[in-house]
């Protein structure tokens, strides 16, 4: 009973420190955390900044989902082709071509692809009995049309990604211009009644001016940077298409050559 007695009254002793507690006018108020989280920080300043800073907000949601989706799709660049290359033209050269397009098309990445489709092609148009000529030229725009289709598809949203490099520090030039002129005319206006310290109105409102400065070269310096690196990319795998087209077509042309038959010779005689 004693040990029961005791339970009671330490239960007894802390409900009353929370009753006071909840009682006391002093104590914080449960929504000064969150107060606190829209006061500083980055949210702090994206609030301060004014209403320029939404604009700039947004283009850095749509510049980061751009270069992580730019990123994943680029990937694939990066797979060695070299081997892949030497193997479709040894199996040209010993004329196994349908072993060339097997390998192209278990393979993964654009150039596999493109070498693929030429195959297919010349595959296809030389079943056909075509001309050398006119299958050599057949298969040269076939890979250009397919090729064409494949850089298209790697600059998709790039030109999204360069809008944000230049309009993100546009509108925070512009967020600052109208910070100033609103922080020169509350100064104007605190000239005429006569109150207020004019020198640090001045400073505060150009400190807040510069945020919206500050927020759109931070937007628009990594969007700048992620935009040439993607283009250096595709240029770089255009230049490597441009090669492994040329070495594909020496092939092919080696291959219509053998296969033209040897001109025949005049074995009729001259008559007596």
């Amino acid at each position: 009973m004693q040990g029961f007695s005791f339970i009671l009254a330490q239960a007894n002793s802390i409900s009353g420190t929370n009753t006071a507690a909840a009682s006391d006018p002093s104590a914080p108020p449960e929504t000064s955390s969150i107060a606190d989280f829209f006061d500083t920080g980055a949210m702090g300043l994206l609030l301060e900044g004014g209403p320029f800073m939404w604009p700039i907000l947004l283009m850095a949601l749509v510049g980061l989902a751009v270069i992580i989706e730019r990123w994943r799709s680029l990937k694939m660049l990066g797979n060695d082709t070299a081997e892949l290359k030497n193997s479709v033209l040894m199996d040209l050269t010993e004329n196994r071509i349908e072993e060339a397009l097997t390998r192209c098309e278990q393979a993964t990445g654009p150039v596999a692809a493109i070498l693929a489709n030429g195959l297919r092609k010349y595959l296809v148009l030389s079943k056909l009995n075509y001309d050398p000529a006119r299958l050599e030229e057949k298969v040269i725009k076939s890979m250009e049309s397919y090729g064409a289709h494949i850089l298209a598809a790697l600059e998709r949203h790039l030109p999204m990604l360069a809008i944000v490099a230049s309009v993100a520090p546009m509108v925070g030039f512009l967020g600052t211009v109208q910070g100033m002129i609103v922080a020169f005319s509350d100064i104007v206006e605190m000239d005429k009644t006569g109150g207020g310290n004019i020198i640090q109105a001045a400073a505060a409102g150009i400190q807040v001016a510069l945020l919206t400065t500050c927020f759109g070269l931070i937007v628009g310096i990594p969007a700048y940077m992620a935009f040439n690196y993607f283009s250096s990319v595709i240029n770089s795998f255009v230049l490597e298409v441009e090669e492994s087209a040329a070495e594909l077509m020496e092939a092919v042309t080696l291959q219509l050559t053998l296969r033209e038959p040897p001109p025949r010779k005049n074995t009729d005689t001259a008559s007596p």
